[in-house]
């Protein structure tokens, strides 16, 4: 995944780019994340901006952190 995503990166640097995705990983380094519920904008920011606000995007990241520390154990 980090290969992968470094190579992302590197394409779109200094680009304008939209890249979907369920996963944090993919989108927590973007300048606007926007998050979607049932087609509507519900939250957008940064990651940090994001995570503050304690709501849906905090939600998923504690829950993928969580996926994550699970797996490696």
């Amino acid at each position: 995944e980090e290969k992968i995503l470094g190579q992302l990166r590197g394409v779109m640097r200094d680009r304008t780019s939209l890249i979907v995705s369920h996963r944090i990983s993919t989108v927590r380094d973007a300048d606007l994340i926007c998050v979607l519920d049932e087609g509507r904008i519900i939250e957008r920011g940064t990651h940090d901006q994001l995570l503050a606000r304690s709501g849906e995007y905090a939600a998923l990241y504690e829950r993928q952190l969580l996926e994550e520390e699970l797996a490696a154990s």
